[in-house]
């Protein structure tokens, strides 16, 4: 009697996780829309913030709505960054957003920044050192620790409920974030590739990260592979 044998075959994503090496002069790239592909970035310190400045140098084609850095807690979007369906670009504090009209990203690196403060409320983009109109937003808020770092989707849920549709495809590399606002001096200084105070939230150049599916890490001015 010959023995049956039942072989069951489940899909399979890869995950990688790093730390202490960092990313530096590395760049993460999304190379297609996907519902399941992103980056966690763990950070050095909790995110209970009342101002922060967040940086990055990001490079993408696509032209429609898609998320750059999501923060998420467990019921709440607690910081998120969007390119808007109409070509506006957003922040969500815990809920509520505001827009902002800017040039927009393309197929060359932009350094993009965002600063925020809660005892005034005042919140800017900052597109290659150059400093948006600044705007009132969520005055005497704090954003709440406890949640996950993601970029290249948009959780619905706590990570998990990502949109094909939304998802980032194309580049980023030097993300860094202050729980501070920094100077202007400061952030142009870094869109010029200078080095300012260390990222006491995040630092790229010593990041700790996990991905997720589909993502490269490659030499931000190089092919070989890392």
């Amino acid at each position: 009697m010959k023995k049956m044998f039942l072989i069951l075959l489940f899909p399979c994503f890869f995950t990688f996780s790093f730390g202490g090496d960092g990313l530096h002069q590395k760049s993460v790239i999304f190379p297609e829309p996907t519902d399941y592909s992103y980056v966690v970035l763990n950070p050095s310190k909790p995110l209970h913030l009342t101002a922060f400045t967040l940086c990055m140098r990001v490079a993408t084609e696509k032209t429609d709505e898609t998320i750059i850095f999501a923060y998420r807690t467990q019921y709440y979007d607690e910081l998120n960054l969007w390119r808007e369906r109409n070509g506006t670009y957003s922040i969500y504090l815990s809920g509520p957003s505001i827009y902002f009209t800017i040039p927009p990203l393309n197929t060359f690196f932009t350094h993009l920044c965002v600063t925020w403060e809660s005892k005034s409320g005042l919140t800017a983009f900052w597109v290659n050192g150059k400093r948006s109109v600044r705007k009132v937003f969520r005055k005497g808020h704090t954003i709440r620790s406890e949640g996950t770092v993601i970029i290249g989707q948009d959780p619905d849920s706590f990570l998990g409920g990502f949109d094909i549709n939304q998802s980032f495809v194309g580049e980023i590399s030097d993300l860094n974030m202050w729980d501070y606002v920094l100077t202007s001096n400061d952030i142009a200084a870094l869109s010029d590739g200078y080095e300012v105070a260390k990222g006491n939230i995040f630092h790229w150049s010593d990041i700790s990260y996990e991905i997720k599916g589909n993502v490269i890490v490659q030499p931000i001015n190089d092919y070989s592979a890392v």
